[in-house]
């Protein structure tokens, strides 16, 4: 198999894959496919003091939090666990710049600051201390309670385990609209989710689902912001819907969400350190999702800001591949402790997996196309380009740490080609572009019609035909009838501005007397250029429709449908000719003559003068020629002379193996049944309890029958029974 080819089929089985883990989760974790009770309840908090605010009443179970707020101060927030204790004082956005672009659709409604969600674990009471001017606080309180779900899933054999969003219990009834795709993924952001780093691993999932919900029914978003999301047992989570593999846009980086990756760690890490298995999921995860990019994940890239409280609009900006959230934005993001990690986890990625292809690219000057690529080693490498339909035109190749070769598309027809940079067991890079030469003269390829004669006289058969074509570019078409000398009968296309490709149209010919046509195809582009195609065309009502019975006929002499019966009708005089054709090929000719109208009949015994008619699919020819035309019909039918073979299977219930479709007349204990087995194989009788005596005969459609099969169980084997 040619490595593009083994490669794509691996790539499919890894989608496949990732199809498969997805039904073990269904399989593995149902509760966590329902809604499990998880709810978000939003509940205005009043003034009860000076700069403080509590709701008027008791409110629901929750287990995260989150508030916004109007006016230009800051709000801090605490809640009640469900054990009576009182949380220290959080910062109501400690992530002010998390979540989508200003100028997306899914951007916060302006006039409300909108705070972090905070995982708070089972709590009953919630109150807020604003500072500065504030004018008012809502809350929204999440209940999202623990899901069991498989661990450890594996996706695909070169990725991280990744739990799918069905396993973690998203909620896709209240997804607000459908996901939005950048061009390509360039780096990636680093972000904590903030809130207690003490979670247990069944609660993890739970913060999971109750980020979304807050995401989408507190914030307004359309899904959760992230695209993934990693806890601290070193999980990974499918986040935002759309394909982990494609380059979804999340709502995670304010001004930067489009061409990046927004990864959550779960949890508050200023100053607590991250697990080493948080550390190492995300560097599989990065290692896996840049690679898909061909990203260095050790490299920088200059990123134009969509506008943050820290780059406005338009700015370019310094980037690392693996970015903090604080790199794009005023942030404490994602912590100290995690942003000190961030040039280590680099490193793992880039070693994972190798080696890589990075920073693929092309590059245009005239009809010279060159390739470039970055290789993490030195490595043999090759560029294949193939049209669309996956014919290969050209190929180089080399040795080194980088790739650089140049493809002069000069004298092949401009179009649109695929491109792959392959280099040992990389991920292979690819693309598309378009190149060559000049625009190729107009043509009319593969003109033809299908039947090449009709008989427009509503019998059903050949009233109408097919015309197909074929334009290489563009163009205006006319297409029209012509008679044998060139006069213009009918136009069925008028200059109409048609597309490059291949274009069919069906022609009935009920307005047209029988005679000789031509089908005229014009075509004419905007430059003057102007090309035509005559396919020709035969209209004769002579003869009627052609039947060959039986379907099936057994030409051997048993006397059971021996003899095949080909029948036509003729409206004129006409000199008829059957041929008898194999796969297109002729095999007989046994009937030539001249006919007067009215209905015929031909009875032919299988005979031929190279001998008999071999057993298989056939079709009959019937060809009648007038003063005017030619036409001719076909039926198709089968020769077979081979009887069926059975054999009563030795089982309890009642089974017999045919080597045919057949009907079965058997004779069970006396009783006649006939059964009809419609394909090959075992067929199961409807024959309830044992039965001692069973005598069958097979019958197939061409009337063979074979020997009869008698079997008998004594009475000494009953015990065994058939």
């Amino acid at each position: 198999m040619p490595a593009n080819r083994w490669r794509a089929t691996l790539a499919h089985m890894r989608r496949l894959a990732f199809l498969a883990a997805a039904l073990v989760a269904v399989t593995f974790a149902p509760e966590a496919l329902a809604a499990n009770g998880a709810h978000v309840s939003t509940v205005a908090l009043r003034a009860t003091g000076p700069n403080t605010f509590a709701p008027d009443s008791e409110v629901a179970r929750f287990t995260l939090a989150g508030v916004q707020w109007r006016g230009p101060g800051r709000v801090f927030l605490r809640t009640r666990s469900s054990t009576g204790k009182w949380s220290q004082w959080h910062p109501g956005a400690p992530e002010s710049e998390d979540g989508p672009d200003a100028n997306s659709r899914e951007a916060t409604a302006p006039g409300w600051t909108a705070g972090n969600p905070l995982w708070v674990g089972p709590s009953n009471a919630i109150e807020a201390r604003a500072i500065g001017r504030v004018s008012r606080i809502r809350a929204h309180l999440v209940w999202s309670p623990e899901t069991r779900i498989p661990y450890r899933l594996p996706v695909a054999a070169v990725s991280p385990a990744i739990v799918p969003r069905l396993s973690w219990g998203a909620d896709e009834s209240i997804r607000r609209g459908p996901p939005t795709y950048a061009a390509d993924v360039r780096f990636s952001i680093i972000h904590h989710t903030a809130g207690s780093n003490g979670y247990t691993r069944s609660e993890a999932p739970a913060i999971v689902k109750a980020i979304q919900l807050y995401h989408v029914q507190g914030n307004g978003w359309n899904d959760i912001g992230y695209n993934f999301l990693v806890d601290r047992f070193g999980t990974v989570y499918e986040g935002r819907f759309g394909g982990i593999d494609r380059n979804v846009v999340g709502a995670h980086a304010l001004g930067f969400n489009t061409g990046s990756v927004g990864i959550a760690l779960i949890g508050t890490y200023g100053s607590t350190q991250p697990s080493k298995a948080a550390q190492d999921a995300i560097a599989r995860l990065v290692a896996w999702r840049l690679d898909l990019a061909h990203v260095d994940p050790t490299g920088f890239l200059t990123a134009i800001s969509g506008g943050s409280e820290r780059y406005a609009s338009g700015i370019p900006v310094v980037l690392s591949a693996i970015s903090g959230h604080r790199d794009t934005g005023f942030t404490e993001c994602p912590g100290d402790a995690l942003h000190a990690k961030l040039g280590a986890l680099a490193a793992s990625a880039r070693a994972i997996g190798l080696p890589k292809i990075f920073e693929p690219r092309t590059d245009a000057s005239g009809t010279a196309i060159r390739f470039h690529a970055r290789l993490s080693s030195a490595q043999p490498w090759t560029v294949a380009v193939a049209t669309t339909a996956g014919v290969e035109v050209a190929r180089g190749s080399g040795t080194g740490p980088g790739v650089d070769w140049t493809w002069d598309s000069a004298g092949v027809a401009a179009g649109t080609f695929a491109w792959t940079i392959g280099a040992g067991d990389a991920r292979p890079a690819t693309g598309v572009l378009r190149a060559g030469g000049a625009t190729p003269p107009l043509a009319i390829e593969s003109a033809s019609v299908d039947p090449e004669a009709i008989s427009p006289n509503e019998d059903a058969q050949a009233d109408s035909t097919l015309l197909t074509y074929r334009l290489n570019v563009s163009a205006n078409v006319t297409v029209e009838i012509v008679d044998s000398v060139g006069g213009v009968v009918a136009t069925l296309v008028d200059r109409v501005w048609t597309r490059a490709g291949q274009h069919t149209m069906p022609i009935d010919g009920t307005v047209l007397s029988d005679g000789r046509y031509g089908i005229v195809i014009t075509a004419r582009t905007a430059t003057g250029a102007t090309v035509q195609r005559f396919v020709p065309l035969t209209v004769s009502r002579t003869l009627g429709v052609v039947t060959a019975s039986p379907a099936a006929f057994s030409p051997n002499g048993d006397g059971r449908k021996d003899r095949l019966v080909v029948t036509f009708s003729l409206a004129a005089p006409a000199d008829v000719r059957i041929r008898i054709q194999r796969d297109g090929r002729w095999v007989a000719s046994p009937l030539s003559g001249s006919f007067l109208p009215g209905t015929q009949r031909f009875v032919w015994d299988g005979v031929r003068s190279s001998g008999s008619l071999r057993d298989g699919g056939y079709e009959t020819i019937v060809e009648a020629e007038d003063e005017i035309a030619a036409i001719s019909y076909g039926a198709r039918f089968v020769s077979d002379t081979v009887a069926p073979r059975l054999r009563i299977m030795p089982t309890k219930r009642l089974r017999i193996e045919v080597s045919e479709p057949a009907v079965l007349t058997l004779r069970i204990d006396g009783r006649a049944l006939r059964y009809e087995a419609k394909r090959a194989g075992i067929a199961r009788i409807p024959w309830a309890g044992r039965a001692r005596r069973v005598r069958a005969v097979a019958w197939d459609a061409a009337g063979n029958a074979s020997g009869p099969v008698v079997r008998i169980v004594a009475p000494s084997t009953s015990g065994s029974g058939q």
